[in-house]
């Protein structure tokens, strides 16, 4: 059974050599994996003096590295982690067991039931999270303790079968939605969490990735839910619309004259196209409907292609 470490990486040239040989230590039979993306430091030239087997990504943004990682290598588990040896290796081990033992197929690593809130200084990141986890638990009913965590672990059927579409790092939300809409196996471990080393900076924008991914959780929960996001947008039209029409109602009941008729028409418009949007809700749950079968069919390909894989070997 193979196991790959993938770690993406961007100008983190005071941290990655321990990174890589710290798993290297932890999992001395897997293949590690760094993604150089464009660095302008030594990153490059530290892993792979490092024993890594180190590859370019040259389209800016991590996002873009994962979909290379996943398309390039074949592994039966995968661990990604980043590069900035903020995610202790000690949980590398229960990731990978979980993983190859059939019993997940993306394992999340916590680090919020840690000391994640205490060793993260940048106080709008500490809510950013648990906004985003507590938005994605009741939009998803899940429990998850971890959405934006960059420490994971992934069987092989997870990463041939995702379809990522983000650029950056609201990858790490994508995936747990993408997991929770296909009814993929999900388990969570605790690792420990440590701020960044001194001269070490964050690649994270708080307000302008926060906005991008609280934007990417509403057009997932749209795509995901059709039926449940269109039906609230309906009910939100209508009652607008009886907000208008109710005292223009009320008057006609005790005076026989209807008054203010543009506002009139302006309320039976509003209805008009809450319907509209109602039924097109209707037909976009039917439509993911087939696109799950489509789905669950491309899965056995999938599993196809593992079976030859590992026969090979």
């Amino acid at each position: 059974m193979k196991t790959a470490v993938l770690i993406p990486c961007y100008n983190e040239e005071l941290t990655i050599k321990k990174v890589v040989t710290d798993f290297k230590r932890e999992l001395p039979h897997a293949d590690i994996y760094v993604y150089d993306n464009n660095s302008t430091d030594n990153s490059y030239k530290i892993a792979k003096e490092s024993g890594a087997i180190v590859k370019k990504e040259y389209r800016q943004g991590k996002g873009n590295v994962v979909r290379s990682m996943f398309r390039d290598i074949d592994a039966d588990c995968y661990i990604m982690v980043d590069g900035d040896d903020t995610y202790g290796v000690e949980a590398a081990s229960e990731i990978e067991k979980l993983v190859l033992s059939g019993k997940a197929d993306m394992v999340i690593g916590n680090r919020l039931s840690g000391k994640y809130f205490e060793e993260n200084k940048r106080r709008f990141h500490n809510t950013g999270n648990k906004l985003v986890r507590k938005a994605i638990n009741i939009l998803f009913k899940s429990n998850l303790g971890d959405i934006m965590t960059g420490m994971r672990g992934f069987s092989y059927r997870f990463a041939k079968s995702y379809p990522i579409s983000s650029q950056e790092f609201e990858i790490e939300t994508e995936m747990t939605i993408f997991s929770l809409n296909n009814n993929f196996l999900i388990e969570e471990v605790q690792v420990e969490y440590r701020d960044r080393i001194e001269g070490s900076e964050s690649k994270l924008n708080t307000y302008r990735d926060g906005f991008k991914v609280l934007s990417l959780i509403l057009s997932l929960f749209r795509d995901t839910r059709p039926l449940f996001f269109f039906s609230l947008a309906t009910l939100v039209l209508l009652l607008i619309a009886a907000i208008y029409f109710l005292p223009i109602f009320v008057n006609y009941l005790s005076t026989g004259y209807v008054e203010k008729i543009p506002t009139l028409i302006m309320a039976s418009t509003v209805v008009i196209i809450a319907v509209v949007i109602f039924f097109s809700g209707v037909v976009l749950h039917v439509l993911k409907k087939q696109h799950q079968q489509r789905f669950e069919q491309f899965l056995n390909m999938v599993e196809m292609k593992k079976r030859e894989l590992e026969n090979h070997r």
